[in-house]
């Protein structure tokens, strides 16, 4: 939706990896990859970002100014920019519609899910070992496929995990250790059909 909005889907894809990691520096081969996309795109984009201040160019410490020119560009979000917090809550949003929509994706297609967990990068706490936790009769293969698909759109893997009723309340009782970093990790029960 929002690449209609700035024009190009690659200088919209390529605020997303910016914003998502707003202190990292990359370069232009890095992005390349990152996004799948031809080099001269993603440079050009990164000429207009630049040029609109949204992102600046960046010196490598360990090269002198005249090596910089030669070698590798940096490029960085520039947290000083007018457009940042406007760009920030923008692309949050964004992503939160497209994190709902991903959920009833799921659970639309994902089988019989009596349980879904939200936590580790949706609800932004790292420490948690999975970031989603399906409980119930799951469809593992499309489970799978849509989770691939949504991975290049959120820029990032996804981990999750899917149990049987049974295996959950097995291993609840005896105090796993994984299903206990789960729920002590910041998390969003979005389904809760066993009470829990």
């Amino acid at each position: 939706m929002l690449e209609h909005l700035f024009g190009s889907k690659t200088r919209y894809r390529l605020l997303r990896v910016f914003f998502r990691e707003p202190s990292s520096k990359f370069f232009v081969r890095e992005l390349t990859r990152e996004l799948d996309t031809q080099i001269n795109a993603v440079r050009r984009e990164l000429d207009l970002l630049c040029q609109s201040g949204v992102v600046e160019v960046v010196a490598d410490k360990h090269l002198s100014n005249e090596e910089t020119e030669d070698r590798r560009k940096y490029y960085r979000l520039n947290m000083g920019s007018i457009f940042f917090s406007d760009l920030q809550a923008l692309l949050l949003k964004e992503h939160m519609l497209g994190e709902e929509t991903f959920v009833e994706e799921l659970t639309k297609k994902g089988g019989s899910i009596r349980v879904l967990l939200l936590t580790g990068i949706f609800s932004g706490d790292m420490r948690a070992p999975s970031d989603i936790l399906f409980i119930g009769d799951v469809k593992e293969r499309v489970i799978n496929r849509l989770i691939t698909e949504h991975e290049k759109e959120f820029g990032c893997s996804i981990r999750f995990t899917c149990m049987t009723e049974e295996e959950f309340f097995d291993r609840r009782h005896v105090m796993d250790r994984f299903l206990f970093a789960l729920f002590e990790a910041k998390h969003k029960l979005v389904i809760n059909e066993l009470d829990i």
